[in-house]
């Protein structure tokens, strides 16, 4: 597997969407329940079931009509064994810090050819957090699976957090909504694509944060868990400035229009 990348130079906001948003030590970052008006687009989580495998001939098929329908060169190759390769386009929507060595230089293409893995080179870690709209193109094969795909990606961004904490997503939009589905770690990706065709809009990749409901605190460490609570402090503060500012707004249009009220004659 090799990977390619595209990043905007945007930095991960922490006030972003601050608004009714809590921790505690019995999930991560979540929000508290909407309103009952459908929202334009919703954050769900679907059930499909696996199609059946295909034969060599359908496979055939399906690649020559997803490479007609390709506007680049990131076509899909059939092997003479009934494997393919291809490209994927992977989102990182982590909302937490990662976990990489301190000190460590960015890896080279040597480095990659190689497969030095620089992350054991020390023993210090630091924690940053990754630009919400990074987008990683890994070029895989159609027996590459979710495990090894979020493994190359942690292993590109020199991430030595444990990969049980992320999962990877198939985002989807459907009747104006978004859609979310967990993909196992034995699905292959590339397979997907292939029935998704090539358009991102119909089907996306998206690494985020495994959600288990319970979190396993002795999984973070203390560079983590002091990050947390720097968010925690931000959050605080800030939510304290807004409502400041919101009841300071108030009492300003109260005093002008007792001003205007006594103004006025009778």
């Amino acid at each position: 597997m090799t990977i390619g990348s595209s990043m905007s130079s945007g930095y991960c906001s922490l006030d972003e969407d601050l608004e009714d948003c809590f921790f505690t030590a019995k999930t991560s970052f979540f929000r508290s329940t909407p309103s009952k008006v459908p929202a334009k687009n919703v954050t769900q989580t679907v059930e499909e079931e696996k199609p059946e495998p295909p034969t060599i001939q359908e496979i055939k098929q399906r690649i020559e009509k997803y490479n007609a329908k390709v506007t680049n060169c990131l076509l899909m190759k059939l092997n003479d064994d009934g494997t393919y390769t291809g490209f994927i386009k992977v989102h990182l929507k982590l909302r937490r810090p990662v976990t990489v060595p301190a000190g460590i230089r960015p890896q080279s293409i040597y480095d990659a050819l190689k497969e030095v893995n620089l992350a054991n080179m020390t023993d210090k870690r630091t924690s940053f957090y990754l630009p919400l709209d990074a987008i990683k193109q890994l070029h895989i094969s159609s027996t590459t699976t979710v495990s090894e795909v979020i493994q190359g990606l942690l292993k590109k961004f020199m991430v030595v957090d444990n990969p049980q904490k992320f999962a990877l997503f198939k985002e989807m939009r459907k009747d104006g909504q978004v859609l979310f589905q967990k993909l196992p770690l034995t699905e292959c990706p590339l397979y997907l694509r292939l029935l998704a065709g090539p358009d991102t809009d119909v089907l996306s990749f998206v690494l985020k944060e495994n959600e288990t409901g319970e979190v396993e605190w002795d999984a973070f460490s203390i560079p983590e868990l002091q990050n947390f609570l720097m968010i925690l402090d931000k959050e605080e503060k800030d939510k304290i400035q807004q409502v400041q500012r919101k009841y300071e707004k108030f009492k300003q249009r109260l005093q002008q229009t007792l001003k205007e009220a006594r103004g006025k004659p009778g």
